[in-house]
């Protein structure tokens, strides 16, 4: 199953990766202030990639 993860980098920031059912990092944030930003940012990225499609460019 995949899942999130949210953790504090090195800098003090928080940052989220998405893991693919096999542990395989598929994505990375940016840096959040805050831990509560960064799960903001995953809600954010489930909604987008509900209707996301893929565009060649």
């Amino acid at each position: 199953m995949s899942k999130f993860e949210v953790y504090a980098d090195k800098g003090g920031s928080y940052r989220f990766r998405l893991k693919a059912g096999n542990g395989e990092i598929v994505a990375t944030s940016e840096a959040y202030s805050s831990k509560e930003a960064a799960k903001k940012g995953c809600d954010a990225v489930k909604r987008a990639a509900a209707d996301a499609t893929i565009v060649e460019v």
